[in-house]
């Protein structure tokens, strides 16, 4: 079951421009840069849902190509769900294609797994599962 939005992801060319922009023009501080895999991000906290400001560390990287494709902005969804095993069966039975049939463990330890655009209306949606 969707608990509720737990995040927004933004691909952005410079990290450190957008989370000046977000602090100087709308007072939102962002968290620490922190990284995985090629990316660089960083979350700033709203009241319940996140923005999560991406970038790529390298041109061939996910949100380098999402840029040179569509510019930046807005990237993907993220739902917050109770059990991501569940969403996910039930989901792959309705017949919407996931990106990742199997939920991998992302930077902060949490269940994750993304379901592919071309059956969300072009939105990118990431599932999450926080542990208990």
């Amino acid at each position: 079951m969707i608990k509720r939005i737990h995040h927004i992801g933004v691909a952005v060319a410079d990290l450190e421009a957008a989370r000046h922009f977000f602090e100087e023009n709308f007072r939102l501080e962002s968290s620490e840069r922190e990284s995985f895999g090629e990316l660089d991000f960083s979350f700033i906290p709203t009241n319940g849902t996140a923005l999560e400001l991406l970038q790529s560390t390298t041109e061939q990287g996910v949100i380098s190509k999402f840029i040179q494709k569509r510019g930046q902005g807005v990237h993907h969804i993220t739902f917050e769900v109770d059990d991501i095993h569940a969403e996910l069966q039930r989901l792959k039975q309705k017949g919407i294609t996931l990106i990742n049939e199997a939920p991998y463990r992302n930077a902060h330890e949490e269940l994750v797994a993304f379901i592919h655009p071309k059956s969300t209306y072009g939105i990118l949606i990431e599932l999450l599962q926080k542990e208990s």
